[in-house]
């Protein structure tokens, strides 16, 4: 049986965190969309936990940052990173993070990263997205075909409860299926691995006395130092009795999950088996992020290791890029290569993070242990420093502390305008590095009154923050209304955050990226319009 077909602007195929984050920034814009979710939308196995800053910002421009704070973890549960023999038993090194409560504000962002796992996250996406019938999420839907005519997308649509087909038209088709991504592999975008397939595990299970038992040793992961099995994390999922063992598969005698979990804990503990399940790690990213009026966002567009949580964080990303871009295309203003660019920006975005990612994954791969460090007295006392140090050394926070990743990565594309009176700030942001006004980068945050951070004036339209007077202001004015583009003039008097921004006239993207900054406006109005709308 066959319905008539509907319309739509943009179908997104995928409803993880992802796709629903997509329909979340177009809403946002004004812009309907249909969610179609092959699945159920129960979180079995969750296994992605920390939110970043950077999403969380994002998270905060929607108006789910409280909600996802407010989500179930404990303000009180430390955040630290422990490297361990095993689980309460010898502890070889802790990076100490604090906890939400105590950790004080962030100079860099008002929104510091949180952790929220898929089974809290993905319901509360869910219930902000809408389920059909009264929201765009349609569960247990599956794409059969799609179709692309010169003007719309054309997508045949089967209810997996009662088999039913309907067609859906859409402006545009952002493919958000996952790593295998079908609409990817249709649409004929490559995805090559660019390192070795490893094989993992992911044990599920819940330990109701554990934290009790680790008293003042209870941290967010532990980084197990056992075997080569079992030298990777074990993670606290909700703060309380529910946790996830990374366990290596290296070809050996397949070893049950209870006796893994067994040996990752040094002592007696109650333990319930919840699932146990094989995955395979690939390192992709798709050769174009773009097939004429499709598009590819999250997993679909690239598939990172897990090894410092940028995966999820870079889909985050993708659709802070994507959605203006669209909905500038939808409303009649973006210029004919605006939306070429979201792979211009975004694919380079990817390629670094999975290198970033992978270094930390090698990092633990490699790392040689000692078999003194699970010695008593003071051989081992020596053995485990010694290591604690080459951890340090070896740069082993930065998995966990990555603000070059989160906060560091610039956009370069034909809309981004460099600055002529000064390059880049040289190397990579450390611990203590914050944002300025370089354009490519996301604009930096300071507070502009007491509850409004600069990030909170970005979103919409464009946004040209003013520290100084221009004859040209009201001509600049004349020529974004010329062409239909949103500009809103922000006109700032703290001194400190002119120096913060460094230029007097800093304009602002829909996605808070820094599309131009200068000492006075340009002269040539009509092309610098052009430039930053994407017609040039």
């Amino acid at each position: 049986m066959s319905d008539s077909g509907e319309w739509t602007d943009v179908l997104i195929v995928g409803g993880g965190p992802v796709g629903m984050a997509l329909a979340l920034d177009l809403r946002y814009r004004g812009i309907d969309c249909m969610v179609v979710e092959s699945g159920d939308g129960e979180v079995r196995h969750p296994k992605v936990s920390t939110i970043g800053p950077r999403s969380m910002e994002l998270f905060r421009r929607w108006g789910l940052a409280a909600a996802i704070r407010g989500a179930g973890w404990p303000a009180d549960h430390p955040l630290d990173i422990a490297w361990v023999t095993k689980v309460g038993g010898h502890e070889v090194h802790r990076y100490r993070r604090g906890t939400t409560a105590s950790r004080g504000p962030f100079v860099h962002t008002p929104e510091p990263d949180q952790i929220c796992p898929a089974h809290w996250l993905n319901p509360l996406l869910q219930r902000a997205v809408g389920v059909h019938p009264t929201g765009p999420l349609r569960l247990r839907t599956t794409v059969d075909r799609v179709r692309q005519a010169a003007d719309h997308v054309e997508a045949t649509l089967i209810e997996g409860a009662s088999g039913r087909t309907s067609t859906v038209r859409a402006q545009f088709l952002v493919a958000c299926d996952g790593a295998a991504s079908p609409i990817r592999q249709a649409s004929g975008i490559g995805a090559r691995p660019r390192h070795k397939t490893q094989v993992f595990r992911n044990i599920l299970f819940r330990a109701p006395e554990l934290k009790r038992q680790l008293g003042d040793r209870v941290a967010l992961v532990y980084f197990l130092m056992l075997s080569s099995r079992l030298r990777f994390p074990m993670r606290s999922l909700n703060g309380s009795d529910l946790y996830n063992l990374v366990v290596g598969v290296d070809g050996g005698a397949q070893v049950d999950g209870k006796s893994l979990i067994k040996d990752a804990i040094a002592f007696e503990t109650p333990v319930q088996l919840l699932s146990d399940s094989e995955w395979h790690l690939t390192h992709r990213v798709a050769d174009s992020y773009r097939a004429g009026r499709v598009f590819l966002a999250g997993d679909a567009a690239h598939t990172l290791s897990p090894s410092g949580g940028f995966g999820l964080n870079t889909g985050f990303g993708d659709v802070a890029d994507l959605g203006w871009k669209l909905a500038a295309a939808l409303n009649g203003w973006a210029g004919s290569q605006l939306l070429d660019t979201y792979e211009t920006e975004r694919r380079p975005i990817a390629l670094e993070s999975l290198q970033e990612a992978n270094l930390n994954l090698e990092r633990t791969m490699r790392r040689q242990v000692p078999p003194e460090i699970h010695a008593d007295g003071p051989i081992g006392e020596v053995a485990r420093a010694e290591l604690a140090s080459k951890l340090v050394q070896g740069g082993a926070h930065r998995e966990f502390d990555a603000p070059a990743i989160h906060f560091g990565l610039s956009y370069r594309s034909s809309t981004i305008i460099a600055d002529p009176l000064g390059p880049p700030r040289p190397g990579k942001p450390d611990s203590h590095w914050r944002p300025g006004s370089e354009p490519g980068y996301r604009a930096a945050h300071a507070w502009w009154d007491a509850n409004t951070s600069t990030l909170d004036l970005f979103g919409h339209g464009f946004v040209l923050v003013s520290f100084a007077e221009s004859m040209r202001m009201s001509a600049l004015e004349r020529a974004f209304a010329e062409q239909h583009v949103p500009l809103t003039v922000r006109r700032g008097t703290d001194p400190e955050i002119a120096k913060l921004y460094e230029r007097p006239f800093v304009l602002v993207r829909p996605d808070g990226h820094v599309a131009w900054r200068g000492d006075d406006l340009p002269i040539d109005l009509v092309t610098f319009v052009d430039r930053v709308r994407g017609e040039s």
